[in-house]
């Protein structure tokens, strides 16, 4: 099914607007008169008729509405250092938002290298692989913020952080639960610091490991989605 996004619906109607509109006038050909379908990512399906089009929009009139329940199980949020190399750090959102992901939050470390992200293209990462994916979905990736501050606040269900210090570590996949709330943190290139290890202890979170292997930062977040699905079916 081809599907389009917008967040923007109101009375009836919905606008498509930027990339989507361009999509869907000038690289997919649609028309006025033509139907399409739309979500706007919190599950809402609207199949629509296109009712007018200017250089920059396309506006819709709604016909029917479905609503698909969210998924059974509860949510997965994965707190990551954003990679030097952009683009790994788009592969990971591109690829966690097609497995299915709740929040991303990019984080500040000592290590981190790029300490610098452009929510919104990474935001159009998700929203594309949201609909190449067929999910009804967007997860929320929130703003860039610093380690101290995200472990100060954050406090639902079951916290984790993995780093490479070896020795009687928890396995990830042996404290994911089902239908429980879980949050994972991933370090930079550079591993999270001793310093910040012990802070995370203060604030409850445990130590986990992702297996024998080093790996690469998105690879480690995209390990700790596959594991919470699979716990999950």
């Amino acid at each position: 099914m081809q599907l389009f996004f917008t967040d923007k619906i109101e009375s009836g109607q919905a606008l498509l607007t930027e990339e989507e509109a361009h999509h869907c006038l000038h690289v997919l050909r649609h028309s006025i008169g033509d139907r399409i379908n739309v979500t706007d990512g919190k599950g809402g399906i609207y199949k629509a008729i296109i009712i007018n089009k200017t250089k920059k929009d396309c506006e819709i009139s709604i016909e029917d509405i479905e609503i698909i329940s969210p998924p059974p199980y509860k949510h997965l949020s994965i707190a990551i250092a954003p990679t030097k190399n952009i683009d790994r750090f788009e592969w990971f959102v591109e690829k966690a938002t097609e497995i299915g992901i709740h929040r991303i939050v990019p984080i500040i470390t000592e290590n981190s290298e790029r300490k610098i992200i452009k929510q919104d293209r990474t935001r159009r990462v998700a929203i594309s692989a949201m609909k190449q994916s067929n999910h009804y979905y967007l997860p929320e990736i929130t703003e860039l913020i610093k380690w101290q501050d995200f472990i100060a606040v954050h406090r639902e269900g079951i916290l984790t952080i993995a780093h490479c210090n070896v020795g009687g570590l928890n396995q990830f996949k042996d404290l994911i639960k089902p239908k429980t709330d879980i949050i994972i943190c991933i370090g930079p290139e550079g591993d999270f610091t001793p310093e910040e290890i012990d802070e995370a202890h203060a604030h409850s979170f445990k130590s986990v490991s992702l297996g024998k292997s080093r790996l690469r930062t998105e690879t480690a977040g995209l390990y700790a989605c596959m594991s919470f699905h699979l716990m999950n079916l």
